[in-house]
This record gives C-alpha cells, sequence and structure tokens, in this order.
C-alpha cells in the first residue's frame, strides 16, 4: 500500500526501485492520492526511475487552470490528457499488475475502492486535494481525495495478500517550534492524515516510514530527485534490515521485470 502526500509520494518509487533491486516485485498494489498514482504508473508498466524521469520533465502546474465556482482554487481537467499520455489505455485491465485506488465520496462521507473499469478519472479523484481541487463527478456522485478517509488503504488486500507491506511518505520530524499559521495548518493535516495511517499499520506485516519526509511541501517539485533517493535509502535499509524479505523475490515470474 502506498499513501497520499502529494510530491512527498516520489518517495514510493524509490522505495520500489530498492525492491526491484533485490528481485522483488508486488502482486498486488494499493494506494491513495499520490500513492494511487504511483501504483496505477508502477502497475502500467513504468519503472520507477522512468515515473520520475516524467514527474521532472512535466510541468504539472500548466495542466491546472482556475476554477469558477466557490468549491475549489484549481480544476484537475486538463490533467485527463497528460494521464492518457503515459495511460494509453483507460482502463484497469490495462494494468500488468492489478491494482486498488482508494477515493473519498464526499457526499456520502465513505471510502470506495475502484479497481475496474475506466481508470484515469479515479486516478484524477483518488488525487483530487479538497480545497485546492474541484471535485470529480462520476456517476452522479462527487469524489475527493482517498487519503481524506484512508491514506493507507489496505483493506482490499487483506484477504489477497500472505504478505501486506505499508508505505508511508510523510513522517512528520519533531519540531521545537511552529513559526506561522501556515506551518501550524499544514503539520495539523499531516497528523490527520498520519492518524488515519498509523491506525492500519498493525493490518500490515511490514510498514516502512522513512523519516522527516514531512519536511518537504506537498507540491514541492523541484525536491523530487532528493525525495525519490530518500525513498530508495530507506527502501534498501530497510531490506537490509529485515534479510527475511528475501523470500519475497519473485523476479522470474512477474509481469514487471528488469
Amino acid at each position: 500500500m502506498l499513501s497520499g502526500g502529494g510530491v512527498r509520494g516520489i518517495a514510493h518509487l524509490g522505495i520500489l526501485q530498492a525492491f526491484n533491486e533485490k528481485g522483488i516485485y508486488p502482486d498486488y498494489l494499493s494506494g491513495s492520492s499520490a500513492g494511487a498514482i504511483a501504483a496505477v504508473m508502477y502497475a502500467y508498466g513504468h519503472k520507477p526511475e522512468a515515473i520520475l524521469d516524467i514527474i521532472i520533465q512535466t510541468n504539472y502546474f500548466k495542466f491546472f487552470r482556475p476554477s469558477i465556482s466557490f468549491k475549489a482554487l484549481l480544476k484537475m481537467d486538463l490533467l485527463k490528457g497528460l494521464f492518457a499520455k503515459y495511460l494509453p489505455v483507460d482502463n484497469f485491465s490495462a494494468l500488468k499488475i492489478p491494482a486498488f485506488i482508494a477515493a473519498t465520496n464526499i457526499q456520502k462521507s465513505q471510502t470506495v475502492y475502484f479497481s475496474q473499469g475506466p481508470l484515469i478519472k479515479r486516478l484524477m479523484a483518488s488525487s483530487c486535494i479538497p480545497g485546492m481541487f474541484e471535485p470529480i463527478l462520476m456517476e452522479g456522485s462527487l469524489y475527493v481525495d482517498g487519503g481524506v478517509l484512508n491514506n493507507l488503504p489496505v483493506e482490499p488486500l487483506v484477504d489477497k495478500c500472505q504478505t501486506i507491506i505499508g508505505i508511508n511518505c510523510n513522517n512528520l520530524p519533531e519540531l521545537q517550534d511552529i513559526g506561522h499559521i501556515k506551518g501550524l495548518i499544514e503539520r495539523a493535516v499531516i497528523m490527520s492524515m498520519n492518524y488515519n495511517v498509523y491506525s492500519r499499520k498493525h493490518k500490515c506485516d511490514y510498514f516502512i516510514d522513512p523519516p522527516g519526509l514531512a519536511r518537504y511541501g506537498v507540491l514541492e517539485i523541484k525536491k523530487a530527485t532528493e525525495i525519490y533517493a530518500a525513498g530508495l535509502a530507506a527502501g534498501s535499509a530497510f531490506i537490509e534490515q529485515n534479510p527475511q524479505l528475501s523470500a519475497l523475490k519473485n523476479e522470474d515470474f512477474h509481469p514487471i521485470k528488469p
């Protein structure tokens, strides 16, 4: 499972790279928000380093346009074309690895897990940060970021996997002081997200929580390479500290190989 966290979600790619280098590949993926994007891009067949290159080379901000409603600051509709470039078959059936993505039905106050049918619009819904982006309308319901209610969507995998690995990309450093109201609000939001992550930690056989990633801003795209490196280092260290993970090696039978 890959948590949401904006640009911090790039750390998931580094961790996936670390596992792949040891011949360990997931049989299922589940993610919220940025974690859903990482999961789907990887499951479609893009290698972690290639996804990082896509992120670095793409000016994401040009794909957002101002919203003229009172629901949010920006609209995400232009992102559909960007996703279509790298996910040309807009259906979960095109994924090489089965994946689940979590989104929040804002009207019914519930998490919905998508794993079949059209892909791109559901991916946009999963990463639709409330207030920043206008909610995504699908089949008569409005959806926002999956991390609002479930930022570590383990539930779809509990009965499918023998070994479950959860990854959180929002570890908060300890602070002595909060310098301004923006920092206070951001920290409070991340604390809330982490609560619904840590409340699911017990359902994981392994849990990776790289220290201090929350020091990066949610849109701090210029730090992409640094965040990826932090994920790679954390993943490599975790595998070294847990040599029993070598039993999960499955590169000879996996659809995504080196």
